[in-house]
């Protein structure tokens, strides 16, 4: 018998995270974290976060939309559910990579509305610093041409308009062999 016995939650994807987000529409523009990391590298995140341990899902949602858009609930349309995501790609450094289920939603918001929301939030670092996560609004066409995760751009992009549902609920996954972490 082996006595070397390996929890398989330590294993990479052994451990299952949940993410909400939201593509949060004004008009035919979405709102994206833009990311500068050193080396001039910019990538664009949607808005949302990790669901806490027993926290119901549009709470979680609602949470991140106040935290990282200044989004009020009930400034905007009730949120959507547009896509399922499944990550499993290996993250650097020294934890076991989770696999993460990426629930997308929707919602829309007024012009009104959109020029009372943050520009900018801070993602607290494990040093004690702060990342700045720019928001900026582009055209949800041209989610396919920016550097975007999770990897939805494409999807977002097809979209025949700002309201309309989308052809599949459940997005191809992602994996270490169809995407490379930035």
């Amino acid at each position: 018998m082996n006595d070397a016995h390996v929890d398989p939650l330590d294993a990479p994807f052994g451990r299952i995270k949940v993410r909400v987000s939201a593509l949060v529409f004004c008009e035919d523009e979405i709102a994206l974290l833009r990311r500068d990391r050193p080396n001039n590298v910019r990538f664009f995140t949607t808005i949302g976060g990790n669901v806490a341990a027993g926290e119901p899902l549009k709470v979680a949602l609602a949470r991140e939309l106040e935290e990282e858009l200044a989004l009020a609930p009930g400034l905007g349309t009730e949120p959507e559910l547009l896509w399922l995501m499944d990550v499993r790609v290996t993250r650097p450094g020294n934890t076991p990579s989770p696999r993460k289920l990426h629930l997308i939603y929707r919602l829309h918001v007024s012009d009104g509305v959109r020029r009372s929301l943050a520009s900018h939030e801070l993602d607290e670092l494990a040093d004690g610093g702060h990342e700045i996560g720019w928001v900026q609004w582009i055209g949800y066409r041209a989610a396919a041409d920016v550097p975007l995760f999770p990897p939805i751009g494409s999807a977002v992009s097809q979209l025949s308009s700002p309201t309309a549902r989308p052809d599949c609920f459940e997005l191809p996954a992602v994996t270490d062999r169809n995407y490379s972490w930035m």
